[in-house]
């Protein structure tokens, strides 16, 4: 597999064992690679879609796993478009777009990226097989130098609290989760984020704090799952006391509509 220039590529902390070595391999251009924020929000602002560097204007859309999704995710007013990447079923190696139970999509990761290179959106591909990695960063590699938005690449690597229909974890992130996340990602040259749930984090913030200390790579994307019970105001803190150019928030549209509303919250 030949070299891809990593200039607007990020990399989600969730990675899989053997995605780090693919990520390794990654040529990072050192004078555009600085600090997440430096790579995503400079982009959008110099497009105009974002008034400031705030990571928290930055819209998502999820799951554009079908044709019609994908139409409606380019036309809409989401910046970053996300999608799930794995090999279609009976022993395929052509990667698809679909999540899990499903193994059949009526789009392909060629033809995802084909309309992709249309716009000027960013795009998250998040893998749920680890056979997909190595076909589909060769597809990417193909069209590295149309690609115009940033580039996020995800999958798991490290089974946090709640992972793997877990019970969440009331305590949190601990440190031995942290720290752990830090080594695995130290290595790295590209700028990583890490995903972390929301009803976690009133109990992680000196954890988060400490890991976001540790490199200008590193930022924190926050999501939520769709039964988790989230009170916004425990986000304020992450607000008010971290840069705004360093936490996404990858929230459910009402939470982040009440989470605006806050006082204290600009």
């Amino acid at each position: 597999m030949r070299l891809i220039k990593c200039n607007r590529l990020v990399v989600c902390a969730t990675l899989i064992t053997y995605f780090l070595y693919c990520c390794f391999k990654l040529k990072p251009n050192s004078e555009v690679l600085s600090s997440m924020g430096e790579q995503t929000l400079e982009y959008f602002l110099s497009k105009g879609k974002i008034p400031r560097k705030d990571a928290a204007d930055i819209e998502w859309c999820h799951a554009a796993n079908s044709k019609n999704k994908l139409t409606e995710a380019l036309q809409g007013s989401a910046l970053m478009i996300e999608a799930d990447v794995l090999l279609r079923g009976n022993a395929s190696e052509e990667p698809i777009m679909a999540h899990p139970p499903e193994n059949d999509s009526d789009i392909t990761l060629q033809e995802w990226l084909q309309e992709v290179l249309k716009s000027d959106k960013g795009i998250k591909l998040d893998f749920k097989s680890l056979a997909a990695v190595s076909p589909s960063m060769s597809l990417l590699d193909e069209v590295r130098d149309q690609l115009k938005g940033p580039v996020w690449i995800n999958a798991d690597v490290i089974s946090g609290p709640g992972g793997k229909a877990v019970p969440l974890d009331p305590h949190g992130y601990n440190w031995e989760v942290v720290h752990q996340m830090e080594e695995l990602c130290r290595p790295l040259k590209q700028p990583v984020t890490f995903p972390v749930r929301a009803a976690l984090l009133p109990m992680s913030f000196l954890q988060l704090q400490w890991l976001l200390e540790q490199s200008d790579r590193y930022s924190l994307t926050i999501w939520t799952g769709k039964d988790d019970a989230v009170n916004v105001e425990d986000l304020l803190p992450y607000r008010q006391k971290i840069s705004k150019t360093r936490i996404y928030y990858d929230l459910i549209g009402s939470q982040m509509t009440r989470f605006k509303g806050l006082p204290g919250y600009s």
